[in-house]
């Protein structure tokens, strides 16, 4: 076999994983359906967020959170020092909505490593259901948001949970974040899943009381330093599966600047790694890069030129990525496979980043995904992000 011919097939394999994995989430996430309507059965359930500090959309995404049409939930707020501004619009937003059973607890207990773990444990034993969602601040619900996570219990489900779904962009940084949560991570979570290799996303997660408490109770979820990465290995210690709802939650993320993406990459890339290193080694492939070098190289094999090769392999990786955004409505625009190139130029580099060093900071902490220590330099609680 030449070099050329080895190279076609390595370039058409990385084609044809990628346009498989984009199918499956255009399936899953596609647009359109009329929102679902709560059971006559609905069971009560109880939505736990921990909150920190004062976003852009702080108040839209509280308001959500009281417009859910559900019969029967409460919502728990948490947060860890009594001055955090988010407080008191939390307070204001209970008040305007008394018909939703709520309640804003305060303070922090250090029960792990993950401030953000440390700010929900209150919240956990405080909810008075048998299902538990755990949302963070960041997520804008839709009405049918419980509805959707509940209609994807199965028996054997331990967590369903919704990946984050980057929206409303308002620079080119926060482009290039939609395309890593969007057409790339949520494409790979939702391939994963299809495939029987499910995992826990922190951003929401649904739990049956009983699931986590035969696991050890909130606790356990400080065996590892995120705690999706714990939930998903708990839940498949007892035999269960970690499923995905659709769509995905939709965070908005407005302007950002490259180095906040970059940073927000660097923590999930350590994680990742530190938390399942196994299933982190094979991410340096997932970049179109090999793909291209190795079309670039098969061109003779195909009859084309190297660049002619190159522009054909990338029509076709972004394009399907375009078809993707656009069956699922997420966002795209003309600066769209820009925004998804720079992403694969920084994949390599965020790999390497994940094995060569485990520190981040986040939230003004300064924590080691493989440590588990815990340094605070700023807030002790966490929302998420």
């Amino acid at each position: 076999m030449t070099i050329s011919a080895l190279a076609a097939g390595v370039a058409g394999g990385g084609l044809a994983l990628h346009v498989f994995s984009a199918a499956i989430a255009a399936v899953r996430c596609r647009r359109g359906g009329r929102p679902l309507a709560a059971p006559a059965d609905a069971p009560p359930v109880a939505i736990v967020q921990p909150l920190c500090g004062v976003e852009a959309f702080s108040k839209e995404t509280l308001a959500s959170i009281f417009a859910l049409d559900y019969p029967d939930y409460e919502v728990v707020f948490c947060v860890a020092d009594a001055a955090d501004p988010i407080a008191p619009i939390a307070r204001r937003a209970m008040a305007a909505h008394p018909e939703v059973p709520s309640r804003l607890l305060i303070g922090d207990d250090r029960v792990s490593a993950n401030p953000k773990l440390n700010n929900v444990v209150k919240g956990w034993k405080a909810a008075r259901r048998a299902w538990i969602i755990i949302a963070d601040s960041n997520v804008l619900m839709p009405r049918d948001y419980i509805q959707r996570l509940m209609r994807r219990w199965r028996d054997d489900t331990g967590i369903v949970c919704a990946p984050p779904l980057g929206a409303r962009p308002a620079s080119f940084a926060a482009e290039i974040e939609c395309g890593f949560l969007n057409t790339y991570q949520a494409r790979w979570q939702y391939a994963a899943e299809a495939l029987g290799f499910g995992f826990a996303q922190g951003k929401t997660m649904l739990w049956r009381r009983e699931v986590l408490e035969a696991g050890g109770g909130i606790e356990a979820l400080g065996a590892e330093i995120a705690e999706d990465a714990a939930s998903t290995k708990l839940v498949h210690r007892a035999g269960l599966r970690a499923h995905l709802a659709s769509p995905p939650s939709k965070q908005p993320l407005g302007a950002r600047r490259l180095r906040d993406v970059w940073a927000r990459q660097v923590r999930w890339a350590r994680l990742r790694r530190a938390t399942f290193p196994l299933y982190f080694a094979p991410e340096i492939v997932t970049t179109s890069l090999l793909t291209l070098a190795a079309a670039a190289i098969a061109g003779d094999e195909l009859g084309l030129t190297a660049p002619a090769a190159v522009m054909l392999a990338a029509a076709v990786w972004y394009g399907a990525e375009a078809a993707l955004a656009a069956a699922a409505g997420w966002p795209l625009a003309w600066s769209s496979p820009a925004a998804w190139m720079a992403r694969d130029l920084a994949l390599p580099a965020l790999w390497l980043s994940g094995w060569m060093n485990a520190r981040f900071v986040w939230r003004g902490n300064v924590m080691s995904a493989d440590e588990e220590t815990l340094a605070a330099e700023g807030t002790s609680g966490g929302a998420g992000g």
